[in-house]
């Protein structure tokens, strides 16, 4: 079943008096009127409470609080396909994605998510980036995974480890304070300054990669090291005094597309990086210690980057310390268009949906109006603006809740379904496939029609938008690149079935991942009765529950080829003494 919410049995007669109407009530009705008593928020988890308002302009806003003094319930960042190198997936695909996954909250890997509600980020692809790459920078689990952008475009919302919110706005990253420490017997005996990470490496650079940015590092070996480290916690942004260590397991020398396992970062030297790194006569074994800091541009902004959790980027700082700031001379801030926006007051983290391009339910707001909501309608005090147009998107417990279907179409009183296929192509995207089987797609026409494009300007075709499952049925949504989410915090769980050195046999074929949970590449598939070892791991995460499965890390002899990575303990068993 095709799920369309919220422009069903639209009235057809007197259509152009109730536009007209409509877009009297737009310009005159301020967007704190609302047909929602402020007492009808229902608990959708522990610390989370959701809540519809019907606003008379017309508008239709889903929002999402999460209590700050709740200590079990926390924000964190969604990355599409779990790979900032270029993914893209539905909000609702992210939502599934690290529902049940591992996180790094209380400093403590182990602990897992439950996902309660997703929302979609920040601005990706062109013309600032390659296609599903987000814009600005992103932190993930206390990953500092992709630096924001510097000078006046800003940064973006920020959730810290001591539950602090912040926005950030200039910010800079000082070169000698991104730094790599080489350690030997506890001694720094040198330093290396990086200048990236997470994006391609060039002629001459140090790029920095994390689990974030995908399988693996998509290198070139010629002119090049790279230097696998297995690391104690995230290299999260945190300054010498305090930096993140890890131990060098393999140096790579003449070898690229490094594979980066979930608790492991790859060094990426090419040229004069490579020559000034051999020059240190750092061997396998050293020491390691990541050091980063964000300053921001402005003296007077006192908060401190340091610890923060999770952030995406932003745009629109429409409110801060309950000032509503000036847009009037920014067209793009003055449109009614869908929005989504994250607020914020010292007792409550919102998450704000608001439809749009739907003429009989839901025009959408201008930033202004968001501002004006924001302040005088949920009380925040603070905030900021993420993508919005099609990619708007709410989903709580694994349901879209706002309108996405005219968010991408424009509803004018009429119903279609567009055709959501490319030329020569009757599937779905992977995404979906992983998810289950969505609504059947027509067959292309030998002489297809103009492609039929979207609120934003975009194709309606699979590049942009699938049809995907959520908890109710199918939905059209946008695929985008990142998102932020409201979790719950479960505990860390540990099976003791295996230890250590442990012989095992694989049961059933397995796919081995790069760490413990589904929402990890696969680095290959061995097949049942494939003979090997648990493998101790220096973080103690053997048998670590994540995804509903219990997870080891393990070497697998498939021929000559020694295979190590993650399996869940269902596929394995013990061998006969």
């Amino acid at each position: 079943m095709v799920v369309v919410k919220g422009n069903s049995e639209k009235p057809m007669r007197g259509g152009y008096l109730l536009i007209a109407v409509f877009l009297f009530l737009a310009l005159f009705t301020p967007a704190e009127r609302v047909q929602s008593a402020p007492d009808e928020w229902e608990p959708v988890a522990e610390g989370i409470d959701y809540q519809e308002f019907h606003l008379p302009d017309p508008n239709n806003v889903f929002v999402t609080r999460m209590q700050r003094s709740n200590q079990n319930v926390i924000l964190e960042s969604s990355i599409a396909q779990g790979r900032l190198s270029g993914g893209s997936e539905t909000v609702s695909g992210m939502s599934t994605r690290y529902d049940g996954a591992i996180n790094y909250w209380n400093q403590t890997w182990g602990n897992r998510n439950q996902v309660v509600v997703a929302i979609n980020g920040f601005y990706f692809g062109a013309p600032e980036e390659p296609p599903g790459v987000p814009w600005s920078g992103q932190v993930h689990s206390g990953w500092y995974a992709k630096r924001f952008w510097e000078g006046e475009s800003g940064s973006g919302f920020a959730w810290k480890m001591d539950r602090e919110a912040i926005i950030g706005e200039c910010i800079s990253h000082p070169s000698d304070k991104q730094v790599v420490n080489y350690i030997r017997t506890g001694s720094v005996i040198a330093t290396q300054e990086f200048q990236g990470i997470n994006v391609p490496r060039q002629d001459n650079q140090f790029i920095l990669y994390t689990p974030q940015y995908d399988a693996n590092t998509q290198t070139s070996g010629a002119q090049a090291v790279e230097v696998l480290v297995e690391l104690s916690r995230p290299s999260l942004i945190a300054l010498t005094s305090d930096m993140t260590r890890g131990n060098i397991i393999k140096i790579r020398d003449n070898q690229g597309s490094t594979s980066i396992p979930f608790d492991h970062v790859v060094l990426s030297m090419h040229g004069v990086a490579k020559t000034e790194f051999l020059a240190k006569g750092i061997v396998e074994g050293d020491e390691v210690g990541i050091a980063q800091r964000i300053k921001n541009c402005n003296s007077a902004l006192t908060y401190d980057w340091s610890y923060t959790y999770a952030s995406v980027g932003g745009a629109f700082y429409f409110l801060k310390n309950g000032v509503i700031q000036d847009f009037s001379g920014d067209p793009q801030a003055n449109v009614r268009d869908p929005r989504t926006a994250i607020a914020f007051n010292n007792d409550y983290i919102f998450f704000i949906v608001v439809d749009g391009r739907d003429v009989w339910y839901s025009l959408g707001m201008t930033i202004p109006q968001m501002a004006s909501f924001a302040k005088n309608v949920l009380g925040a005090t603070w905030g900021i603006a993420q993508d919005g147009g099609g990619s708007s998107t709410m989903v709580v417990n694994g349901e879209v809740k706002n309108n996405s279907y005219c968010n991408i179409t424009i509803c004018e009183g009429k119903m279609f379904l567009p055709i959501i296929v490319n030329p020569g192509e009757g599937r779905q995207s992977q995404e979906d496939e992983a998810a289950g089987p969505g609504v059947p797609i027509p067959p292309v026409s030998s002489t297809p029609p103009p492609p039929q494009l979207s609120g934003d300007g975009l194709p309606l075709t699979s590049d942009y938008y699938v049809y995907s499952r959520d908890a109710s049925g199918t939905m059209l949504q946008r695929l985008v690149a990142n998102g932020m989410l409201m979790v719950v915090v479960e505990p860390k769980e540990q099976s003791n079935t295996f230890s250590a050195n442990t012989g095992v046999l694989t049961q059933t074929e397995a796919q081995v991942r790069l760490g413990p949970g589904t929402n990890y590449a696969v680095v290959d598939t061995v097949p049942a009765a494939t003979l090997g070892f648990i493998v101790d791991h220096s973080n103690g995460l053997n048998g670590v529950k994540a995804m509903g499965s219990f997870w080891w890390k393990v070497l697998l002899e498939v021929g000559d080829l020694d295979v190590i990575g993650w399996v869940p303990e269902e596929t394995l068993m013990p061998l006969p003494r």
